[in-house]
């Protein structure tokens, strides 16, 4: 067995807790050190895990440190991922991988003449939930695949996060914080995309903060908050996607995969292992999938350890980052689709992740 990755972490907000739980339950990596623009918010966090409080500087600068877990907000999701690789580090970041298809591009060309590894969440796709999914749909078990409709819906982050300011600024809004969840999903199960259509809209709904010390607190809303898409696939598919935080309540599923001979229902893919339920002509009522396909027991952290056992292996890594900007120029294309009410063609492909098999573990597979 190698020696485990050694990480460090940029950014120790709400999402870092997810990360720091399932740490100890992935062999292919060690925590080392973490680092914050609040320096005791880091402390107290170091203290936690046992391990070292570094700046930014000392922890990209530290020859104990192989990979950077950045988990920054998205403004800062290039200059960290840039500064991380120019100091000799793999990079693995939350969604989405950059703002900007181009700042993205940047930073993966750099990665590539440095030989080094970008991945990015989301990394749920490779739990059993989805991965299930795409072990019946590749059986046939639905007959050949006809499309498929995504919907995440939600009044707002403000209702439950303490500081969601940033989520109304650019690189946020429900499209590109819940979206890579979705699209990551699609690509998945039907390969990636060639052209978009779109159309966005934004409110005039006031919104504050709900909840923590900054209650109350008024949000401006810089970004459309309702987003409806086509997207039309290589293979010559279409699926659809809604999100949005303007909704109160729906009753609409996360994901419907189409078929010839049936419907698979895909479980919320902002989670790992939810259940996943299959309607056939043979067999015309749902009933419960057993599971297929996927890393078992999975948390996020799971496509980090991944690439980790990728690199010791010298194979290609699943939540990639050639993967993460297909879905990024979708999004920027959904957008400017929006914006000039037109189909915006992609520049970008990526193939279809390898499925994890059932029974496979990051370190082995």
């Amino acid at each position: 067995m190698t020696e485990p990755m050694r990480v460090g972490v940029v950014g120790v907000g709400k999402i870092s807790e997810q990360y720091f739980a399932q740490f100890p339950l992935l062999p292919g990596l060690r925590l080392v050190a973490v680092s914050d623009v609040n320096r005791e918010r880091a402390e107290a966090v170091a203290a936690e895990q046992g391990v070292k409080a570094l700046t930014v500087d000392e922890l990209l600068d530290s020859p104990d440190i192989d990979v950077v877990l950045n988990l920054t907000i998205p403004a800062a999701h290039v200059e960290i991922g840039t500064r991380a690789l120019l100091a000799g580090k793999h990079v693995y970041g939350e969604k989405p991988l950059a703002l900007a298809p181009a700042d993205a591009e940047a930073m993966l060309a750099l990665a590539a003449s440095r030989g080094l590894r970008i991945g990015s969440a989301p990394d749920t796709v490779l739990g059993t939930g989805i991965q299930t999914a795409l072990a019946l749909l590749e059986e046939g078990r639905i007959g050949d695949p006809v499309g498929a409709a995504a919907h995440w819906t939600a009044p707002g982050h403000e209702r439950w996060h303490p500081a969601p300011q940033f989520y109304y600024q650019a690189g946020g809004g429900p499209l590109f914080d819940m979206g890579p969840y979705y699209l990551t999903t699609l690509v998945s199960l039907l390969g990636p995309v060639v052209r978009v259509s779109g159309v966005a809209y934004r409110s005039s709904r006031e919104r504050s903060v709900w909840t923590g010390p900054l209650e109350g607190t008024p949000i401006d809303v810089d970004i459309d908050t309702h987003v409806t898409a086509v997207l039309e696939h290589r293979s010559g598919l279409a699926s659809t996607i809604t999100v949005s935080f303007e909704v109160w309540a729906s009753r609409t599923p996360p994901i419907e995969l189409y078929g010839t001979a049936g419907t698979i229902a895909v479980p919320d893919p902002n989670r790992f292992s939810d259940s996943v339920e299959i309607y056939t002509q043979d067999a015309p009522e749902w009933t419960l999938a057993p599971t297929a396909g996927g890393y078992e027991d999975a948390g996020r952290g799971v496509g980090l350890a991944d690439m980790a056992h990728a690199i010791a292996t010298d194979r290609p890594h699943r939540a990639s980052g050639e993967l993460a900007f297909h879905v990024l120029e979708i999004m920027d294309a959904i957008v400017r689709a929006g914006e000039t009410h037109s189909v915006v063609t992609l520049e970008s492909t990526v193939e279809r992740p390898a499925a994890v098999p059932l029974g496979a573990t990051p370190d082995t597979w």
